[in-house]
């Protein structure tokens, strides 16, 4: 009987009822294995640190799972979004008026990649090209002087394609073409309207921008190489109205008042009528 001594407790009457359960049930005062129970409480509060151990460790393991959800989450999320970027397409903004009459300046544009053959990063390799570049199409190529540099224009002739210009009226294969789209505003006896004739390499594409007389295209810097085309614009998300020297302004303050400015205007400035509109 020696737990129930160690507790300073009276010797009950062995009765037949009791016999045999004495050791199995710990006397009040007493802990199972028959230490006495502390009369200042301390047992309550080591069991109270103890529950709250456990429940600190409990939590900082939930946190740890959450992170590491969510950081499989952000990893998952930016492969999709790299991925969306480099193989079907990209949004960017043209800063410039050389296609204005189809593009303005600050019109906003989803970029269509996936079909014109897009690079792997890296090994630079290409995909199959699916789509095939016709007179009339606006594309977007790496500019041949400058393969850093992204421009926007309108196919006129093709690899083989005799082309020439006349008084401001383009001529392919001696057949004149009709162009609804080209913007002229200088007087037909300008330079530019009066070009050629030339024959276009094969593999090359000869391009102009709408607004003739405002643009930097092929009559100045040559043919765009095939390889250099890397999409086509499919259709306007947004078009804010701002001239291209705030567009291009790369100041790091005049950027963030530019910023701040569209904050301001941006319901007065945006051309509602161009979203969505399809190129």
């Amino acid at each position: 009987m020696l737990p129930l001594e160690l507790c300073d407790q009276a010797a009950a009457p062995e009765t037949p009822a009791t016999i045999g359960h004495e050791l199995a049930t710990p006397a009040a005062g007493c802990f199972a294995d028959g230490s006495r129970v502390p009369t200042d409480g301390s047992h309550l509060a080591t069991t109270a640190d103890a529950s709250r151990a456990e429940f600190d460790s409990r939590r900082a393991g939930g946190i740890r799972r959450r992170l590491r959800l969510s950081t499989r989450r952000l990893i998952v999320l930016a492969a999709i979004v790299l991925g969306m970027r480099i193989f079907v397409g990209e949004a960017s903004v043209v800063p410039t008026a050389s296609m204005e009459g189809t593009i303005l300046v600050g019109d906003h544009l989803f970029m269509d990649k996936l079909l014109y053959g897009p690079e792997i990063p890296l090994v630079h390799w290409r995909l199959p090209v699916l789509k095939a570049i016709h007179r009339g199409d606006i594309i977007v190529f790496r500019y041949p002087k400058d393969v850093t540099e992204t421009f926007l224009k309108r196919v006129t002739a093709l690899g083989g394609d005799r082309l020439e210009i006349k008084n401001g009226v383009l001529y392919v294969n001696s057949q004149p073409v009709q162009e609804p789209y080209a913007v002229h505003h200088a007087p037909v006896h300008n330079p530019l309207e009066s070009w050629g004739p030339t024959v276009v390499p094969e593999g090359k594409l000869f391009v102009m921008g709408d607004n003739r007389d405002n643009s930097s295209d092929s009559r100045d810097w040559g043919f765009v190489p095939m390889s250099n085309v890397i999409g086509e614009p499919l259709f306007v998300y947004w078009s804010y109205d701002a001239p291209t020297a705030r567009w291009l302004d790369e100041n790091p303050g005049h950027r963030i008042s530019f910023y701040a400015s569209i904050a301001e205007n941006f319901f007065s400035n945006t051309r509602w009528n161009r979203t969505g509109m399809l190129l």
